[in-house]
């Protein structure tokens, strides 16, 4: 058994997921658009929904996260409900991946010694999504 992550935006799903791909160097994820899917003739489809993400997901240090928008109209509070956490059982990767957040994030706590980490900082990314990276030795 496993927990997963399903992050949520407004319309800008592809853009932050392709950006993940790009910090984590991850495979480029496939997606699926509202308007991939059968439309039913009684409830027509915006067009404005078409075109946002239903889903795509990517695996990130072996964890699959996944994502989407939200259907137009529907309300969203980014960032404050949920954050990321990767933890990593190699300090130059940590370090790669947090520089390379931070360098359009907002850093809330630099990569430090902490008393549970030989290395963990946290960073609310240029999306909003509150990230936080830990060394773990043992982490697989």
């Amino acid at each position: 058994m496993s927990v997963g992550v399903y992050v949520n935006f407004d319309g800008n799903c592809q853009e932050a997921v392709e950006y993940y791909a790009s910090v984590f160097e991850t495979e480029q994820p496939v997606f699926m658009t509202f308007g991939m899917g059968p439309e039913d003739p009684s409830y027509p489809m915006p067009e404005e929904a078409k075109s946002r993400i239903m889903h795509t997901n990517l695996i990130i240090e072996g964890t699959m996260i996944m994502f989407s928008d939200t259907f137009p109209g529907m309300p969203l509070t980014v960032g404050n409900n949920m954050s990321l956490i990767l933890q990593c059982d190699s300090k130059e990767r940590i370090t790669k991946y947090f520089e390379k957040m931070s360098d359009e994030g907002s850093v809330d706590m630099p990569l430090q010694k902490t008393f549970w980490s030989e290395l963990y900082g946290s960073v609310v990314d240029k999306y909003g999504i509150a990230w936080q990276f830990s060394y773990d030795e043992n982490a697989k």
